[in-house]
């Protein structure tokens, strides 16, 4: 299988931003915590059976406020935003995409591994992103053709994803730790006959993505539905680092190209030099 191969883009930086969408996504974070530290969360359900709290509430107002006196003149999309029509949406060339809470059901388990997600994406391409763990305090961020960082007890490095040698035996597969199913362990066992070790991590939100954009994970398949603002934080930090998020042929994905939604089935892989996913089937 050839490796997968990308022309690169020449587009403005926006790497300027960064440092005010890193303290917009804190002050989120702390509205989350906020009633993380509460008994009850308000929960209530979206028609498609989702669940929402006071939190994703609160985090998408501080966003929403933070990004409009930050850059009035761009949209904000967020998922908690009231919906936008495709005649107006298809107009915009650049916009804000936000998930205020990623992992919902996570903040509900209290188990920490939610996050704060904001994109800002260019005629389609997620150009900046943020993702923060407001349990943890950590802050992933990159900007596209500038780089990708990890700030974490209150040090900021750079993060790369790690390449993949030819003939290696290990393959570190990060997968959701609330959507397994029949296509995903159809995968895996494909997975396990070209790779003798294949490490199973299981984690929440887009941390996921950012485990492969550290370097702590090769390839996470996304072998069920998402939706465009659970990925393009993410996806912004992942390229920025040196990786793709590619759907299930192959193809970069993009964003705004169509009335709903939602992602198609994707792989996040840090070294798209060995043509990974489409090496190992569908």
């Amino acid at each position: 299988m050839p490796p997968l191969l990308f022309l690169p883009r020449v587009l403005m930086s926006f790497a300027h931003l960064l440092p005010a969408v890193i303290a917009i996504s804190k002050q989120a974070g702390s509205a989350i915590l906020a009633v993380y530290g509460q008994d009850d969360f308000n929960i209530s359900h979206k028609q498609d059976a989702s669940p929402l709290t006071a939190a994703d509430l609160a985090a998408h107002r501080v966003i929403v406020a933070g990004l409009q006196q930050l850059t009035p003149e761009v949209p904000v999309l967020s998922e908690e935003s009231a919906a936008v029509a495709w005649s107006e949406r298809q107009q915009w060339k650049r916009y804000w995409l936000v998930d205020p809470l990623d992992g919902t059901k996570e903040f509900i388990k209290r188990n920490g591994e939610f996050t704060v997600n904001i994109a800002l994406i260019d005629n389609g391409v997620p150009v900046l992103g943020v993702v923060y763990v407001p349990v943890l305090q950590w802050c992933y961020s990159g900007a596209r053709s500038e780089g990708a960082w990890i700030e974490r007890d209150a040090t900021t490095l750079p993060i790369r994803v790690s390449p993949i040698v030819d003939g290696q035996p290990q393959l570190r597969v990060v997968a959701s730790r609330n959507h397994r199913g029949d296509e995903l362990d159809a995968w895996l066992a494909r997975v396990e006959q070209q790779f003798p070790q294949v490490e199973l991590v299981s984690m929440g939100s887009s941390l996921k993505i950012c485990l492969v954009a550290e370097g702590k994970a090769d390839i996470y398949p996304r072998l069920a539905l998402t939706s465009e603002w659970d990925t393009a934080a993410a996806q912004a930090v992942l390229e920025a680092a040196g990786g793709l998020l590619v759907d299930y042929d192959g193809n970069e994905y993009r964003y705004n190209r169509k009335q709903d939604l939602l992602n198609p089935y994707f792989y996040a892989i840090g070294d798209s030099t060995q043509g990974l996913p489409l090496a190992l089937g569908r």
